[in-house]
């Protein structure tokens, strides 16, 4: 039986021009192909995966963002709660008194006290008599006519002041101009 095996032309003869390699290249493109979906399922897995954890943060990134737009002026509204308290005293104290003059420096207290209140969350008032017309800081009302040429392209009167807060422009002045 030996003999037989070894004469077995199916096991012992070499076969030529690479058929040899057939079976294992038709085996081969099913192992690759199935190798190819089980990529493409692990990258599609990823895929939804990535996407999901996308829409959470921008969910969470939108729910933030209310957050914090209806929570921005808190903190300036918290600062501006004493200068509240302070009208209210103010308010007694004029229905209360009749002295003038204490009326007077009561109300100028509390107008200090609501202006060093805003400086310290960063509002800065903007000077602008006697300076040179800008566009980019003055919104021009009306120019009137000067007698001296010094003042022509001057800001004459200010008829609304300009703020900025924190060096950004938030109100241009309302300005009048000199020509």
């Amino acid at each position: 039986m030996e003999d037989k095996e070894i004469n077995n032309p199916a096991t012992t003869e070499p076969i030529e021009n690479g058929a040899e390699n057939a079976p294992e290249v038709e085996n081969e493109p099913l192992s690759e192909l199935d190798q190819a979906k089980a990529e493409l399922a692990e990258q599609k897995d990823k895929f939804l995966r990535l996407m999901a954890e996308f829409d959470n943060y921008k969910r969470r990134t939108a729910k933030e963002r209310m957050d914090l737009i209806q929570t921005a002026g808190k903190d300036v509204i918290v600062s501006l709660l004493d200068v509240l308290d302070d009208c209210d005293r103010a308010e007694k104290q004029l229905n209360t008194s009749d002295d003038i003059a204490i009326q007077k420096e009561g109300i100028q207290l509390v107008f200090n006290k609501i202006r060093s209140t805003m400086q310290a969350k960063g509002l800065t008032a903007m000077e602008s008599i006697g300076k040179d017309f800008d566009v980019e800081l003055h919104e021009a009302i009306t120019e009137v006519p000067v007698p001296d040429d010094k003042l022509k392209g001057k800001v004459i009167d200010e008829v609304t002041k300009g703020y900025s807060l924190n060096e950004k422009i938030i109100r241009f002045a309302k300005v009048v101009v000199g020509k």
